[in-house]
């Protein structure tokens, strides 16, 4: 499946549990929306990710993307160390000079 650069980046690196946030796919000014809550800004986003692999220890495979209005929904299969796992989930991108500037997590 052929993803955006920025796209295709942040996927790369949610397959490694310890690995770094993709601060460098996002804007300075991203937001991040997941589990009702908001982060902004690579600082947020960082601790956002690191928080989020520390407790779900999860990984995320990529199974179909489509596109409407200049944005990207990516339907993945995350598995990890929670209930339900593993699960299908919308990760909903919005892209702005070839990075990341909104990304939507939910179901």
């Amino acid at each position: 499946m052929k993803l955006p650069s920025p796209i295709q980046i942040y996927f790369e690196a949610d397959q490694d549990v310890a690995g770094p946030a993709p601060i460098a796919a996002f804007t300075t000014d991203a937001v991040v929306k997941d589990e009702g809550r908001t982060h902004v800004g690579p600082k947020a986003i960082g601790a956002w990710w690191r928080a989020a692999k520390a407790q779900f220890q999860h990984t995320t495979d990529p199974r179909e993307i489509s596109e409407a209005d200049g944005r990207f929904t990516v339907l993945a299969e995350v598995s990890g160390q929670f209930p339900g796992s593993p699960a299908m989930l919308n990760f909903t991108f919005t892209l702005k000079d070839d990075a990341i500037s909104i990304l939507e997590i939910g179901a």
